[in-house]
């Protein structure tokens, strides 16, 4: 793996606050003190809104009995907003000197989500993904000049690279442009090769030079991607839980729901943070497999937000779904979120048998809770993530505890 750049950290604006133009160089992997910027901040707020309004049709669509169809459309505009934001958090991890036009040309790509989400409801109902595909495209080409730009100021193995992830985001928009022209029949197939090119295009570039990103920097933008997806999830269940008491009287229907769905959420919360992953991102190999393997993390628990939704219309008899069906539409993205947070960093630091078990028991569990049916479902799901970071937190403690008093002779 190729060394970093030995760029030096750009430096301060001007008093005036804005910064002048200057050279995209790459920025040190272990430049100390690096954390989110505001603007990548309002970046991942303004893509919340568009994971928003995929939650939102969601929810219709498993409401309305439409469950299969509305999963898959979920699936294919999650991607979009999620592949977009990525290769923009890691791009900025490795490229950002916060000047003007890297500035002008975020914003671009902050208008482009606005625009897909603009045409999420479309997508779902009309299934016309005109607007979903213009969106993306705006923020893949925006994404495509930073990269020309950092060609420009690097040289050697570096500019190829750069070259090629330039490269290869534009040729792959004439593969999603098609999408606009062929029928219904066959949009399904080659979403799922574009998907496949797009996934192999950092693979692509990097084989000879790896970017600069930061693990610490990397381990944050996603760490506060998850509070902001997790924070609409709570946003979403309790305009839900709200409707239900106000507009239906049904108080009794919905406290187990919203107290099961809070804890669920808090659970959640306490599950990824719980361990300190930067440590884990050494390689391109092991960031890859990580930062992919988000595209479950962010999806489900975004999901789990929808979940809870659909469980209160049915609570109050305004979906067209069984108590069980709307049980599931909470367990499944809530198992699939601890699966995956244990998978992806959560096993690299648990020891022993005991500990190794603790979520995937609980995922299998919250499972099992769904054929309790209607709100108690949701409530014993929230009572069985609870006690799994009880579990969690005891048997951390308790291995700690044995290690320090084994240390202490030797001290």
């Amino acid at each position: 793996m190729s060394s970093p750049s030995s760029a030096s950290a750009p430096s301060a604006p001007p008093p005036d606050g804005h910064p002048p133009v200057r050279r995209l160089k790459a920025r040190p992997r272990h430049e100390p003190h690096r954390v989110a910027t505001p603007l990548e901040l309002f970046f991942d707020l303004c893509f919340v809104v568009a994971i928003a309004q995929a939650g939102v049709q969601l929810v219709h669509s498993v409401a309305g009995g439409h469950a299969g169809q509305g999963v898959l459309n979920y699936a294919m505009v999650f991607f979009a907003i999620w592949w977009a934001w990525m290769n923009f958090a890691w791009f900025a991890s490795a490229y950002d000197n916060d000047d003007v036009l890297y500035r002008v040309v975020t914003l671009v790509q902050i208008a482009g989500v606005l625009v897909l989400a603009a045409g999420v409801s479309r997508a779902f109902q009309d299934h016309d993904w005109a607007a979903v595909i213009i969106g993306y495209a705006i923020m893949r080409v925006a994404m495509s000049a930073q990269w020309l730009r950092a060609a420009r100021a690097a040289g050697g193995a570096e500019r190829a690279m750069a070259l090629r992830y330039a490269g290869g985001v534009l040729l792959c928009q004439v593969g999603w442009l098609g999408l606009l022209f062929l029928p219904e029949g066959g949009r399904g197939w080659l979403f799922l090769a574009m998907v496949v090119l797009e996934l192999c295009v950092p693979a692509f570039a990097e084989r000879r030079h790896a970017s600069s990103w930061h693990p610490h920097h990397i381990s944050e933008r996603y760490g506060l991607l998850t509070i902001i997806v997790l924070g609409e999830t709570i946003a979403a269940a309790t305009v839900a839980v709200k409707s239900g008491i106000e507009e239906n009287d049904a108080l009794g229907e919905v406290l187990p729901i919203a107290a099961g769905g809070l804890l669920i959420v808090f659970a959640a919360w306490w599950i990824y943070f719980v361990v300190p992953v930067h440590s884990h991102l050494r390689s391109n190999r092991q960031s890859f497999l990580w930062g992919y393997g988000h595209y479950l993390v962010f999806a489900s628990a975004a999901a789990i937000g929808a979940g809870l939704e659909v469980a209160v219309e049915q609570a109050v008899g305004k979906a067209h779904v069984s108590a069980l069906a709307a049980s599931f539409a909470v367990t499944l993205p809530t198992a699939v979120f601890l699966l995956t947070v244990w998978a992806l960093h959560a096993r690299h630091f648990k020891v022993g048998v005991a500990e190794q078990l603790v979520l995937p028991t609980a995922a299998l569990l919250v499972l099992a809770c769904t054929f309790l049916g209607g709100g108690e479902a949701v409530l014993v799901a929230g009572i069985v993530l609870a006690l799994a970071v009880a579990a969690g937190v005891t048997l951390t403690a308790r291995r700690t505890g044995r290690e320090r008093r084994a240390a202490a002779p030797a001290a």
